[in-house]
């Protein structure tokens, strides 16, 4: 059994429009079934038709003609970046088109002394990363899978970096953006801040493709640290790893990644990636800055952490070591999928004020536990956000009602303590309710006000953060 997806009616395919794609792009339109199912489906557990068609994008004069033929024929157009997305911001849920931009990979400019980068929206955050090493330069928003830049702007990623710097909204510059009807906007400057007019660009980072296709993107840029360490500390409870993590940002340690993982976690990782790490609840930790600064954070921290019984204190300064750990870390998603060969996850990504962060888990914690669900635990505590994957049979209507259930009732959890529904993975189909329930009827109107005023033929991503611009609640 399928997630159920929200109701709404697929939208006619004109013939004339599919004729006039395959009269524009050729070979670049593809409507053969496996690669329309291939750009059909992400990461979440709902299932949808797949798009009509898809097209290869070259560049933003390709977007545009697409969006333009698009427009003129009131049919949807989703944009496709790595496929990585969660809750289901890919599926063609009222038809339409899928426009992939993954040929759009080119490093555009590198401006080193202005410390930052343009480039397509396809190139993937690995792929910029080894194109700028010569430079001394990294961009260090790491969310995980290797996801396009153009799909981290859409939803507004984070991930294990962002507790020293930033998520994508403070790291994106400017955006070069085709509008719903097909025209060429800029938005930003690669000046470090602007008061001219409406913030078009934070406008753009987090739309999750709803108003606009991102086909540039301009990007701050950091010098890459002279000395990085990372350490692994095992923990006898969930919440001394916690109040580990609290008191360490609350001394203003500059750590630049902390990880938690819980016991059960930990040795799923251990399985899936040939690992003897302690199955026991873990932070794995990384310190960036000078020899001497890397040393005093590290120093600093492991001491706090002894403070609360942290044990096994380990380092990984080789940049093998550190690879391999964080890839470990990376893949704990899919070793979690490996302990329970065919389940499918039910994802949250709630974010709460850094305070009440051990609060939050332990009792979400307690109620996992007493489903008897299986499910893993992972999260970039250092600001505060984390995962629980409830782990279920797709086939089983009941396991799947009681991941839900656990869902709402962390999310419910989370906004009782001025946090949110999403840290990083976005709304999409999957948290239209919760959205209303952060954000208040009157906001969620504000924002179907500016969807209807950009995209008025809701042709953009349709039936993704809300259902239907033009119909109350969600």
């Amino acid at each position: 059994m399928n997630a159920p997806l929200p109701r709404i009616e697929p939208r006619e395919m004109p013939p004339a429009f599919l004729d006039a794609l395959q009269q524009t792009f050729g070979e670049r339109c593809s409507t053969a079934l496996a690669v329309r199912q291939q750009h059909g489906c992400d990461e979440s557990s709902f299932v949808a038709p797949p798009p009509a068609a898809v097209v290869f994008a070259r560049d933003t004069a390709d977007v545009a003609s697409a969006v333009q033929l698009a427009s003129l024929h009131g049919v949807p157009v989703i944009p496709f970046g790595a496929g990585s997305s969660i809750e289901g911001q890919l599926l063609a849920v009222q038809g339409g088109i899928s426009i992939d931009l993954r040929g759009m990979n080119r490093l555009l400019s590198l401006d080193a002394d202005d410390l930052t980068v343009t480039v397509q929206p396809g190139i993937t955050r690995q792929q910029l990363n080894e194109a700028i090493r010569h430079s001394g330069l990294f961009f260090p928003i790491d969310p995980g899978a290797d996801a396009s830049i153009g799909g981290m702007c859409a939803t507004r990623a984070s991930g294990t970096n962002a507790v020293r710097y930033g998520t994508m909204r403070e790291n994106v510059l400017a955006l070069e953006v085709v509008t719903a009807a097909g025209e060429v906007i800029r938005t930003g400057t690669r000046a470090r801040k602007s008061s001219a007019g409406y913030d078009l660009t934070r406008l753009m980072v987090g739309s999750e493709g709803t108003l606009g296709v991102i086909t540039e993107v301009t990007l701050k840029l950091y010098p890459l640290p002279e000395a990085v360490s990372a350490a692994i500390c095992s923990f006898p409870s969930i919440e001394a790893a916690v109040r580990t993590t609290i008191q360490v940002i609350q001394l203003g340690v500059p750590i630049a990644r902390v990880e938690l993982l819980d016991g059960r976690s930990v040795g799923m990782v251990n399985r899936h990636s040939g690992l003897t790490l302690r199955e026991e609840p873990m932070l794995l930790m990384e310190f960036h800055g000078s020899p001497a600064g890397v040393r005093e954070q590290a120093e600093t921290v492991q001491a706090v952490a002894g403070d609360f019984g942290g044990q096994a204190f380990e380092w990984a300064t080789t940049p093998e070591a550190r690879t391999r750990l964080w890839t470990a870390r990376h893949h704990a998603y899919f070793a979690a999928l490996q302990s329970r060969p065919g389940c499918r996850a039910i994802s949250t990504d709630t974010c709460v004020p850094i305070s009440r962060l051990a609060d939050c888990l332990l009792d979400s914690i307690a109620e996992a536990d007493a489903s008897g669900l299986p499910y893993f635990l992972v999260g970039h505590v250092g600001d505060g956000n984390f995962h629980f994957g409830y782990l279920i049979d797709p086939d089983s209507p009941s396991e799947r009602e009681r991941a839900e259930a656990l869902n709402h009732q962390l999310v419910a959890r989370a906004l009782s303590m001025q946090g949110t529904c999403t840290g990083e993975h976005g709304i999409g189909l999957h948290k239209m309710d919760f959205l209303v329930d952060e954000t208040g009827a009157g906001a969620v109107a504000m924002m179907r006000a500016i969807k209807q005023a950009l995209d008025p033929k809701n042709i953009l991503n349709p039936g993704k953060i809300f259902s239907n611009p033009s119909t109350p609640g969600r």
